[in-house]
């Protein structure tokens, strides 16, 4: 049984295709630097709000410009994905069964601007999807909007409807790489067929040809100000590229392990080990134009001013505000209305008084 499934998993030495395994590892490659990133910036944004607060409110946007960034100059040089091209990979059309094109030929261009949006618009849409059904999720829980509104009954069909639609998105994903363990397809991820190509291993031919052109310095000639302009902003995204890619090359095992550190699973057991007494109340307050002012009673709402209605604190910073006032602030500004710490929706906290 173990040697059928060594030889339904294992590609052949005169086959081309790389194996399950190697498919799945460039997959889950990019997936696991996102949260690594997005845990560093989280760091920083609370570390110093002022300065880097925008990083986290719009990680997602800076994150999808390098990335698109990043796999633009891998496709065009390498005819590849970043990750792909870390485990020695190539793209070549659907078909393109006679001989392959080097991997310094780069893609077709109708197959490289399908490439290029799959590797980089699916990923963003649909996590904005996930973090749009998570903030449904948490009006409902809360009732923000009346029982009767028709948005609210729009929203709770479309909770009700979405996960058969994450359910079938992943089965669909599910049975693509099953057909490709047993030989029937030629690619392991529907995205891969939407964008009409299939993964190859890298040849010695290949090899040669990303050296070549990595270490070939182009001869000088004789160019108008508009090519030289163009040449030199190629050149300059291509830099900024090739130094982003260097870095997660190099970093890509650390951010792998701190992806690991931060699981859930592995806070439970630092947390065992490293408890300590609840820290005092923050004595950084953010004074700046348009942050909240303590008021004098205990009992009034700094956003409102006004006794408080379904207090609510904030885990972040520890200051307590009217439910309302504080869902609207915080989701509108990512940050708490005191402090300026980087907060969001899943950091507040109803309390409930021994009278109620």
């Amino acid at each position: 049984m173990a040697e059928l499934g060594a030889h339904l998993t294992a590609a052949s030495a005169g086959d081309d295709r790389p194996s399950i395994f190697e498919a799945v590892a460039q997959d889950s490659l990019m997936a696991a630097l996102k949260p690594a990133l997005q845990h560093l910036v989280k760091v920083l944004a609370e570390s110093n709000p002022g300065r880097y607060g925008f990083l986290w409110r719009w990680f997602d946007e800076i994150y999808v410009l390098l990335d698109l960034l990043l796999q633009q100059h891998y496709l065009a040089r390498c005819s590849a994905s970043f990750s792909e091209n870390f485990y020695s990979l190539k793209r070549i059309p659907t078909g393109e069964r006679r001989q392959q094109p080097l991997a310094t030929a780069g893609l077709p261009k109708r197959q490289h601007w399908k490439s290029l949006l799959l590797l980089v618009l699916v990923p963003y849409l649909k996590g904005k999807l996930e973090k749009l059904v998570s903030s449904l999720r948490e009006e409902d829980e809360y009732s923000i909007h009346p029982p009767s509104s028709s948005w609210k009954r729009f929203y709770r069909a479309f909770l009700a409807a979405y996960p058969f639609v994450n359910m079938t998105w992943e089965g669909w994903f599910l049975i693509q790489q099953l057909c490709y363990i047993l030989g029937k397809a030629q690619h392991h991820s529907p995205m891969l067929r939407l964008a009409g190509v299939r993964l190859v291993r890298l040849t010695a031919e290949d090899m040669q040809a990303l050296e070549k052109k990595l270490s070939g310095a182009t001869s000088s000639q004789t160019q108008s100000i508009k090519t030289k302009v163009q040449s030199a902003v190629r050149k300059a995204l291509g830099g900024i590229a090739f130094s982003l890619s260097t870095g997660l090359s190099v970093s890509v095992f650390f951010l792998q392990f701190l992806d690991w550190w931060y699981s859930s699973e592995n806070q439970e057991t630092i947390k065992s080990l490293t408890a300590l007494p609840t820290p005092p109340p923050p004595v950084h307050l953010d004074h700046g134009a348009g942050t909240a002012l303590l008021p004098k009673l205990k009992t009034v709402c700094p956003l409102c001013r006004k006794i408080r209605v379904n207090a609510t604190a904030l885990s972040t910073s520890g200051f307590v505000f009217c439910y309302r006032c504080v869902y609207n602030y915080v989701k509108t500004h990512q940050r708490c209305p005191i402090t300026g710490y980087a907060t969001e929706l899943q950091h507040l906290v109803k309390l409930y008084s021994p009278e109620s």
